[in-house]
């Protein structure tokens, strides 16, 4: 088991949640998405809002590609 992998389990059992409720590689991906063409900053923020939207019932692929489909498509000279 690795840091990330160890930290994910401890911290799902602290929360009463299962790690396999967790798709790991599309959370990284949208904060990657995120970080590189937003803002660093608003990856975190990111991955909060699209565990709120899950949590209220969105699917968590549809809403993982929606946000990363939005972050690519960032303006790099967007000043909001």
């Amino acid at each position: 088991m690795n840091v990330l992998e160890g930290w994910i389990k401890l911290a799902s059992a602290e929360l009463g949640l299962s790690p396999a409720d967790l798709d790991q590689q599309a959370v990284l991906d949208v904060a990657r998405d995120v970080a590189h063409n937003v803002v660093r900053p608003g990856a975190p923020v990111t991955a909060y809002l699209m565990g709120i939207a899950v949590g209220r019932g969105a699917d968590p692929a549809a809403a993982a590609a929606r946000l990363s489909e939005l972050a690519l498509k960032w303006p790099s000279n967007h000043t909001d």
